[in-house]
């Protein structure tokens, strides 16, 4: 099963007196970042949302929003008529024939008229809102699960092209020693010069050792199935192992390309080269 970092979840609740809101979306990161935004009420309750959301979504970059509508009716806080009355008697003497009324809904949003009432955290309501917290993660986790399916089967679909130019590649490698030796031989006959026979097979043989490509083949061949046992392992977290195999698969394609010295080979490492760096950005978006 895979699993990418990109997802989106949100949740709804309500009880007699609240509506509760939670909104939370990730995008692909290589560590924790979170960004998270709570009623003012709640602040204090930030480290506990932060490891549940490392508990639950591992890594990524998080955007957790949690809103709450008050259904109750209730003012938020009290008018402190003592201070509204001190405002008033200022304003009438700049400006005797004051409209009170118009007055007031200016002297209201000044200091110290409204006093807000401290808002403590309601454990009861907390509770309310950490159960949606879980369903909003739970929505983005199969989110997440749905868009690893869709990488997959492209990462699997790459995986399978860099096979297939390998095995193009192992077909023309088969005389591709052979042609070489062949035109050695060829311009030396041209040459019409004297060799030392034995010499020439030694020299003949480093040559050849220079362009074998045979030891690479099979790492590269190794490293596919290495990153298809882990694609498909039960591990949820495997985005970085894939990476570091993918790099390690680009190491073989790379040395294949300067060691192989042929124009067929080279224009299959280019199409390999292609699939890899589709792997390589499919990769980052894996949990």
């Amino acid at each position: 099963m895979l699993f990418s970092m990109t997802g989106f979840g949100k949740s709804h609740l309500q009880t007699d007196e609240k509506e509760i809101n939670v909104e939370i979306k990730s995008l692909n990161s290589k560590n924790h970042d979170f960004k998270l935004r709570l009623p003012s009420s709640f602040k204090e309750k930030e480290t506990e949302v932060r490891r549940l959301l490392i508990e639950k979504l591992i890594r990524g970059k998080i955007d957790l929003q949690i809103q709450i509508n008050d259904l109750s009716g209730k003012p938020s806080g009290k008018i402190n008529p003592l201070v509204l009355k001190k405002y008033l008697e200022q304003l009438r003497e700049v400006k005797p024939d004051l409209d009170e009324n118009l007055a007031i809904n200016s002297i209201i949003k000044l200091p110290d008229v409204l006093q807000i009432e401290e808002n403590h955290p309601d454990e009861y309501l907390w509770n309310e809102i950490k159960k949606s917290v879980v369903d909003a993660i739970e929505h983005l986790i199969d989110f997440r699960k749905q868009e690893g399916n869709s990488l997959r089967k492209d990462l699997e679909n790459n995986i399978t092209t860099i096979k297939k130019h390998l095995d193009k590649i192992i077909e023309i490698d088969k005389n591709r020693i052979k042609e070489k030796k062949s035109k050695i031989h060829s311009e030396l006959e041209q040459l019409k010069v004297e060799i030392d026979e034995n010499r020439f097979e030694q020299e003949l043989i480093y040559y050849i050792e220079k362009f074998d490509i045979n030891e690479e083949i099979v790492r590269l061949k190794n490293h596919l199935d290495y990153f298809l046992k882990e694609l498909h392992n039960n591990k949820i977290s495997k985005g970085k192992k894939l990476g570091f195999i993918s790099q390690e698969i680009g190491r073989e394609i790379n040395t294949i390309g300067s060691k192989a010295n042929h124009s067929e080979i080279q224009r299959n490492v280019v199409e390999m080269k292609d699939a890899l760096e589709k792997i390589k950005e499919q990769v980052l978006n894996v949990l």
